[in-house]
């Protein structure tokens, strides 16, 4: 089975920085890409981040210069590093890892943890 499991959100000040980390586990030996998602109430969930096993990154726009991804193989977790929060960043952040051949692709998705910018 395979398992995602996100942490390091809670509630920050606007300006302030939050760590985002998703550890995931199970058959997993490599990976197409991993994503960062969030969704605020009322939304639909967005696609944030998004970085490849080989640690190529891609951003949204409105995040691009705040935000950074990561990932560290050997501890077998990706990361969303968040500088600059802003009240809209409030959301529900969701780790995703899409595995497989590309016309096989399956998704994983972790809980979610909730990120709260605010004075």
């Amino acid at each position: 089975q395979v398992q995602l499991v996100e942490s390091g959100g809670g509630l920050v000040q606007p300006g302030g920085s939050l760590r985002l980390s998703c550890a995931y586990s199970g058959s997993i030996f490599s990976f197409n890409a991993m994503g960062w998602y969030r969704q605020a109430p009322g939304k639909q969930r967005e696609l944030v981040a998004t970085v490849t096993f080989g640690g190529r990154t891609n951003y949204v726009d409105s995040v691009k210069g705040r935000f950074t991804a990561s990932r560290d193989n050997v501890k077998t977790s990706v990361y969303l590093q968040m500088n600059s929060l802003k009240p809209e960043n409030t959301a529900v952040y969701y780790c995703n890892l899409a595995q497989g051949a590309s016309s096989t692709v399956i998704d994983y998705w972790g809980q979610g943890t909730q990120v709260t910018v605010s004075s």
